[in-house]
């Protein structure tokens, strides 16, 4: 037996008595969703401690910001490539395994930042840490997706993915407090990387024993068979069967025209969440008047906003359009657009309408967010899950947040912030044309 076998799918086993399915069957899904939603939240701790240290970087070690800048860059490029690599891997990997391998391994990274002598003292070395926690961190999202569409079926997949996805959200909040705790309890800033890494490690602990695979390796049916929801035209034999890295990205993936659609519309969703959020400080600060205590409230509630958002667009997917997840996607990029339009055109003077139209921008972007990534594991067999959602992120990461800053900064400095504004409407409503494509084309292949 090789190392790299506990990696592989756990088997099925013999199916419980009938009188235990149901109690065993509700009893696992909250434990593995608990699972998937505290291992998700965890990864975050370890996501974005770089930019927290940073402030005490440039004052003691005297590198520049664009130095910094470019060990900024590390995680980013790491994470959008990775997220599609190992998302492939992932799909023929056990998740109770591979997310938690991710893991220990992003908070193994995180502890060398804190701890080890020399390490804040080279660019190079900072760099080539932060590519390899951008590498682990991709480890998180497939095999928890994957996860996700084993133990919850197509009608309800709506409302309880938006509910994991809370996790980063919850996660990405956490790691400010944390931070600050950790310099308190160990007086020194470098414990913005050691102390969440330790909590990290107790958490990917937690996380395995609650994780399991398919519920067939529990001893359950399938949940298309529990819950009586079988995705159109397929088959049991087709939806069960583990696939090959061959057939996963050639026959479901990179030849999916829909996917393509709705994987291109994510760089323009992922611009338009990046390129608000990241220049709603400088923006409001330049052109509303704001303080700079303002512009930081304004930006905490853009990004909790966007939780209430994932939800309903959730709901509304599941309920309103029946498993539909383009037509929500649609109606909330419609919503983007318009409060954007308020955002800029909103003369000084009126803060209430500013943080009004900036929360209704972070409560509607973020259910797109949510909702291409679930749209793309509803496209493709629950076996090439990873890949699909990671193809979405790849574009997203790799191509719509790094433009974010570049882009978006280079047309606001050509052009002025009403050039900027411009940028951010065309990309709505490029968002628009590309998930209504994806409404009328077939799906390339069936469940």
């Amino acid at each position: 037996m090789s190392f790299f076998s506990i990696f592989a799918p756990a088997k099925h086993i013999d199916r419980l008595p009938d009188k235990q399915i149901d109690p065993e069957y509700k009893k696992l899904r909250m434990q593995v969703f608990w699972g998937t939603f505290i291992g998700y939240a965890t990864f975050y701790l370890l996501r974005k401690n770089f930019s927290l240290a940073m402030p005490y970087m440039t004052a003691e070690t005297g590198f520049s910001k664009a130095e910094l800048g470019i060990v900024l860059t590390g995680v980013s490029i790491a994470y959008g490539i990775s997220k599609f690599v190992m998302g492939n891997i992932s799909d023929r990997s056990n998740p109770k395994y591979f997310a938690t391998a991710g893991l220990l391994l992003s908070a193994f990274i995180s502890l060398m930042f804190g701890l080890l002598p020399g390490v804040m003292s080279s660019i190079p070395i900072m760099f080539v840490l932060s590519f390899l926690n951008g590498w682990f961190q991709g480890m998180g999202y497939p095999p928890y997706a994957r996860t996700m569409v084993h133990w919850f079926s197509t009608n309800e997949r709506g409302q309880k993915w938006s509910w994991w996805n809370v996790s980063h959200n919850l996660g990405g909040g956490l790691i400010a407090p944390l931070a600050g705790l950790g310099i308190f309890l160990f007086g020194t800033w470098h414990s913005i990387f050691f102390f969440p890494a330790i909590i990290a490690i107790f958490l990917a602990i937690l996380t395995f024993f609650l994780m399991k695979d398919t519920p067939q390796s529990c001893g359950l049916p399938s949940i298309e068979e529990y819950r009586n929801d079988y995705p159109k035209e397929a088959t049991s034999e087709v939806i069960e069967r583990e696939l090959t890295s061959k057939e996963i990205l050639f026959k479901y993936v990179l030849n999916n025209r829909v996917l393509w659609y709705i994987a291109v519309a994510n760089i323009f969703v992922y611009f338009i969440r990046y390129g608000v959020v990241d220049w709603a400080p400088t923006y409001l600060t330049e052109v509303k008047d704001f303080s700079h205590k303002s512009s930081r409230t304004a930006y905490f509630l853009y990004e909790w906003a966007g939780i209430p958002g994932m939800l309903v667009s959730g709901y509304l997917s599941d309920k309103v359009f029946k498993g539909r997840r383009a037509p929500a996607t649609i109606l909330f990029m419609v919503g983007v657009l318009i409060a954007i339009f308020v955002y800029w055109k909103n003369p000084a003077g009126n803060p209430l309408i500013d943080n009004i139209a900036l929360v209704a921008i972070g409560f509607l972007i973020y259910g797109p967010v949510m909702m291409i990534g679930l749209h793309a594991a509803d496209l493709v067999p629950k076996k090439a899950t990873g890949s699909a959602t990671g193809l979405t992120g790849l574009l997203g990461y790799l191509i719509g947040s790094a433009f974010a800053g570049v882009v978006l900064g280079g047309v606001v400095d050509h052009f002025g912030w009403d050039g900027g504004f411009y940028t951010l409407i065309a990309s709505c409503l490029f968002a628009i044309i590309l998930l209504f494509m994806s409404m009328l084309g077939k799906k390339s292949h069936t469940h």
